[in-house]
């Protein structure tokens, strides 16, 4: 079993050698260069790598990239395998990384919390309270009801 801190290097060099072969090695055309490495992560036995990328475009180019990922896997693999010099060079799989539609999510959540908070200020605008400014009772109001049987 590896160290975590030698399965971090492998994937940090799995992600640059890559993504430079993608934006240089790879004559693919549904790579290009909206392809982008987001993240690597290697399993403690050093066997498996997953690399997380994004992609510019639509659904129709995440498909196209995928499936571009996908023929080039091999290719890929083997210029990791030269560049690390290690005994296994590691399986690589490609998920889309779902980063962006979270982040995209969230902020469409945080419109609609600033478009109802400015709803509410709206409504409240020339509010007044329902009772005093001050509705609770302090001791000095008792000293002044001396009419008040003890």
């Amino acid at each position: 079993m590896a160290d975590n801190a030698r399965a971090k290097r492998l994937a940090d060099l799995i992600r640059e050698v890559v993504a430079q072969k993608l934006q240089r090695g790879i004559k693919d055309p549904r790579l290009g260069t909206h392809v982008t490495i987001t993240d690597t992560r290697v399993t403690g036995d050093l066997r498996e790598a997953t690399v997380f990328y994004t992609v510019y475009g639509d659904d129709e180019d995440r498909a196209a990239a995928a499936a571009g990922l996908e023929s080039a896997k091999g290719v890929l693999r083997s210029a990791v395998g030269q560049a690390a010099g290690v005994k296994f060079t590691p399986t690589l799989a490609f998920v889309a990384d779902a980063l962006p539609d979270n982040a995209r999510a969230i902020e469409d959540l945080l419109d609609k919390a600033r478009l109802n908070d400015a709803k509410v200020r709206e409504v409240s605008a020339g509010a007044e309270f329902a009772g005093d400014a001050d509705p609770y009772k302090k001791p000095e109001d008792d000293e002044t009801d001396g009419d008040a049987p003890a």
